[in-house]
């Protein structure tokens, strides 16, 4: 039965998005509509944030549809379970991949191109009774910047790529998985999350990554930051500088945990909070504590974890300190104000 309630919910997000992405631009309110359950949670980069459905289909997704034309669907990983944090009662479903179009009109103030442009994303989809309940949304809109040669940020640590799903190809879990993996990956998922509470200790930050990290894991990281490969550079690129530009890091929180197969992830709303100390991103020291709103989605290769997809909403993060980059990149102080 619970196989059978995975599977009827990956349908549910798969017929959706075919619909979805299916619809003209004026009738995708329509599409949300029939999709989503009358309490729909919607969850989205900054500046968008919690919003009603209304605002999910006249803020955000008309204008994208309109200003990424011919958009496609590039799904990378796909895959589905029961939360965690809820004691494995919800059932949640994950897409992760890139929102391809050709950039042909403004969107967020950010100036079209006429060429192809990849928005990264992921969204978490509860699933409740055949409908959609709650998504979570993230969108690297840093890194659509950056194709556009707008971008906000300095120099960064990593590097800037178009990123690519997993190295084995095997990331679209459409078909049932045996259970034992997904509880495989989730404990080591939990595992590295515990390593990572202990980030102030004494242990080596190469040590303590071995502990639960493949010595060549790939970290594929948002604009801004980047992408790095093996233990020692991720060390080097951006987990020491990290942990080096922040003190005062709340715990953990999760609002979604769960794992299918070799493939798992999380996020949180925030995941935690921590105080910019100087360096991080070239950006100053500060004595207030900012939100880190992240996704991450992992997969495993045998006792280990070998790629990480990292989603973090570095404008709501910086826009907490005072600094509104993507106001200041595109002199928008309301970025859709030109917009439905």
């Amino acid at each position: 039965m619970i196989l059978q309630d995975i599977q009827a919910a990956k349908q549910v997000v798969r017929d959706h998005h075919r619909r979805l992405d299916a619809a003209p631009v004026e009738g995708i309110g329509d599409a949300l509509q029939a999709a989503v359950t009358s309490d729909y949670v919607w969850r989205g980069y900054h500046p968008f944030g919690l919003m009603p459905l209304l605002e999910v289909t006249n803020r955000f997704w008309k204008p994208l549809r309109t200003a990424l034309t011919a958009m496609q669907r590039r799904q990378d990983i796909f895959f589905a379970g029961r939360n965690q944090i809820d004691d494995f009662q919800s059932i949640w479903v994950v897409s992760m991949g890139h929102l391809m179009g050709l950039f042909d009109k403004p969107w967020l103030g950010i100036r079209p191109t006429g060429k192809m442009a990849f928005l990264r994303y992921c969204e978490f989809n509860r699933v409740d009774d055949g409908k959609l309940a709650e998504t979570s949304f993230y969108f690297d809109i840093p890194h659509l910047m950056a194709q556009a040669g707008q971008s906000p940020f300095g120099p960064q640590t990593a590097a800037h790529l178009v990123q690519p799903g997993p190295q084995t190809h095997t990331g679209l879990l459409y078909d049932p998985q045996d259970p034992k993996e997904g509880a495989a990956t989730l404990a080591l998922i939990n595992a590295m999350i515990t390593d990572l509470g202990q980030w102030q200790g004494s242990l080596p930050l190469e040590d303590e990554l071995r502990r639960t990290w493949h010595e060549d894991m790939i970290w594929w990281g948002p604009e801004g930051i980047g992408a790095t490969y093996t233990i020692e550079r991720y060390a080097r690129q951006h987990s020491g500088p990290f942990r080096a530009g922040f003190a005062d890091r709340s715990k953990t929180g999760h609002l979604c945990r769960l794992a299918e197969g070799e493939f798992g992830g999380f996020f949180g709303w925030p995941n935690f909070t921590a105080r910019p100390t100087g360096g991080f991103m070239g950006m100053p020291a500060s004595q207030k504590s900012g939100e880190f709103r992240v996704i991450d989605i992992y997969r495993r290769a045998g006792d280990k974890l070998a790629e990480n997809w990292v989603f973090i909403d570095l404008l709501h993060f910086w826009n907490q300190q005072g600094v509104d980059l993507l106001a200041r990149t595109t002199g928008l102080e309301t970025p859709w104000s030109q917009d439905w």
